[in-house]
């Protein structure tokens, strides 16, 4: 195993084929994964409006440097994938947006 790498990503994707389970559970909580709601964690944030089209997921990934960002995108949407799943919330064309913090250069104020 080689070097670990944190890697922050969003995933972002459209809520698809939504039953009407689903968009109620949806609706009810929409309030609790708002703007204000988003979190990089390593079980994920998920985000979305009340209409129901398109969500973001913000997650932590550990994955081996060697690996890239690549790895770490898939191993994010994988996770997406099990959560929308196991809630049972219908979901198309997933796409992530990743970031390493440990290569990330921060330019600080003199």
């Amino acid at each position: 195993m080689g070097t670990q790498h944190t890697y922050r990503v969003i995933v972002r994707g459209t809520f698809d084929g939504l039953s009407e389970e689903s968009r109620s559970r949806l609706l009810a909580e929409v309030d609790e994964h708002g703007m204000t709601a988003m979190r990089f964690t390593e079980e994920g944030s998920l985000a979305y409006d009340r209409t129901l089209k398109h969500f973001s997921y913000r997650l932590v990934v550990v994955s081996d440097a060697e690996d890239g960002e690549e790895m770490a995108g898939a191993l994010a949407e994988d996770r997406v994938e099990r959560a929308l799943k196991e809630l049972g919330h219908g979901y198309a064309g997933l796409r992530s947006t990743v970031t390493d913090l440990d290569t990330m250069k921060i330019n600080r104020k003199r």
